[in-house]
């Protein structure tokens, strides 16, 4: 005998923290930041085959203040840190980054003295996503993946620091295995 039994249909009951995780993960918002051919791979996710709008992502965003999610596409040279880094800190908060593409995440077959071996070294990556070019598919299953990680981010430093001691992390399954026929 639950508060659930008393209330009348339609009304759901949830935490703050739970609700605030719901609205970040369906409304994130891509800054463009293309670089190469992974770029190419992006942008065919916005398009009607793969269409990311099911999942709140319908608009690239050109201004940095207006995205929520930094999606680095190919290489990037030390030419371009600094504006990478540049875009990244006109983000609004809570903001996160997904190095798409073997190059993104390490510098690749590019090693050499003109292009940063992994974007990490620039700005903190929340996922990488491997593959050269990584298909339309790989980046939508690390978007869900994304997804399940921000869903389960505490909202206050002081939930953080106790989510951080006790070693809890976000399990984060394939899509192929979660959405599996069973």
């Amino acid at each position: 005998m639950g508060l659930e039994e008393k209330l009348p249909n339609g009304i759901m009951l949830a935490s703050l923290e739970k609700l605030v995780n719901w609205g970040r993960k369906n409304s994130l918002w891509p800054a463009t930041f293309g670089l190469a051919c992974c770029a190419i791979e992006m942008m065919t996710t916005g398009g009607p085959r793969y269409d990311i709008a099911r999942f709140g992502m319908e608009a690239f965003r050109a201004s940095p203040r207006q995205a929520d999610l930094m999606i680095v596409a190919g290489r990037v040279t030390n030419k371009m840190a600094p504006v990478l880094r540049q875009i990244y800190d006109q983000m609004a908060e809570p903001r996160w980054v997904l190095a798409m593409g073997v190059c993104a995440s390490s510098g690749g077959m590019f090693n050499n003295y003109a292009v940063v071996q992994g974007v990490d070294h620039i700005v903190p990556v929340d996922m990488y996503l491997p593959g050269c070019p990584p298909r339309p598919e790989m980046l939508i299953d690390a978007i869900l993946k994304l997804h399940a990680k921000i869903g389960d981010e505490p909202i206050n430093a002081a939930r953080a620091a106790i989510r951080a001691q006790s070693g809890a992390r976000t399990e984060l399954i394939a899509s192929t295995v979660k959405y599996a026929k069973k």
